[in-house]
């Protein structure tokens, strides 16, 4: 790698950090914090918001991009407005919380514009439909997923980690951006947490991470069945809890603590062993991921619903055991 890559990767790093450390002083100076409670996973008051950090890191990193290549100016700049939108409702929620069905708006809105650029980039309206749907659907299922420290941004750094390993040229640059942006922030948050991420950054890092999957499914061969495989672990805890829940009658978009990490924190697990054990798994997730991507499609299809289906088993069976 070129010294100015190293150089330019450096100053991701520290930007990211930098901002994080100015979200914290922010916070506390105008008392944004979380409190303690019954459907919360931590027991000490904590300043939120820090994940502003990461957004402004990437909104950083799309402008110096547009700038070096400006044939890609135009996705950047609707991705960055999509990003903005997503970080801004979750910014505007964090200090004054907002109707769930308001967020969902603009939560829409934002991956209709994901959707517009796949649909530009493929004439497929399928694939943008799902691409829609997809991207709605992890912005949320990351923000459920953020409820101990480290757990959202270590997995957010492995699917950065993962799509720059298949991106084609300078496309891998936009994962590798997205891991060192939630890396600056990390140290912040795990293993003790002096800052959260909060909505603005949870939501944030959802879109990001859709963002990143939609790019893998327009410039590269993989199913998009295989590209789900790096989030196994999130899209199935937040999937099939949020199934479980509905099934049994529910209120399911009220906060709770019937995840699966929550309830291995509840029964007595640390935050740092279950952000870790988490952390493995996706490893596990991305080795997989990685062997796959050199299969004919319908292998890969085969390989990555097999892996599915073993994680829901395996989360089926830690539940089980969690109730008793």
């Amino acid at each position: 790698m070129a010294p100015a890559w190293w150089i330019g990767a450096a100053a991701v790093l520290a930007v990211a950090a930098a901002l994080t450390a100015c979200a914290r002083h922010y916070a506390l100076r105008r008392n944004l914090m979380d409190q303690p409670g019954e459907r919360r996973s931590h027991g000490v008051a904590t300043p939120r918001g820090g994940g502003i950090a990461i957004v402004v890191t990437l909104l950083l990193a799309a402008l110096v991009a547009a700038i070096a290549w400006p044939t890609a100016r135009m996705p950047l700049l609707v991705s960055a407005l999509g990003l903005v939108l997503v970080a801004g409702i979750g910014w505007w929620d964090d200090h004054r919380p907002l109707p769930a069905v308001r967020r969902l708006l603009v939560h829409l809105i934002a991956a209709a514009l994901i959707a517009g650029l796949v649909w530009n980039a493929t004439g497929n309206v399928w694939q943008a439909a799902l691409a829609l749907l997809f991207t709605t659907s992890l912005i949320n299922i990351w923000n459920f997923m953020d409820g101990i420290n480290g757990i959202a941004t270590s997995q957010a750094i492995l699917a950065g980690v993962a799509f720059s390993l298949v991106l084609p040229g300078p496309l891998a640059l936009v994962g590798i951006v997205l891991a060192l942006a939630c890396l600056g922030f990390l140290p912040f948050n795990f293993p003790r947490a002096r800052i959260f991420m909060g909505d603005v950054g949870s939501g944030a890092l959802g879109y990001a991470v859709a963002a990143l999957v939609c790019l893998a499914s327009v410039t590269t061969s993989l199913s998009w069945l295989l590209l789900l495989v790096p989030l196994t672990a999130f899209l199935v805890d937040a999937g099939f809890t949020l199934l479980s829940r509905m099934l049994s009658g529910q209120r399911w978009m009220e906060p709770h603590t019937q995840h699966l990490y929550q309830r291995a924190v509840k029964g007595g697990a640390t935050h740092t062993s279950v952000t870790g054990t988490y952390f493995v798994f996706g490893l596990f997730s991305i080795t997989v991921f990685n062997a796959c991507t050199y299969l004919q499609p319908r292998w890969e299809a085969a390989v990555a619903i097999a892996w599915i289906f073993c994680a829901t088993g395996l989360w089926l069976l830690l539940r089980k055991g969690m109730r008793h």
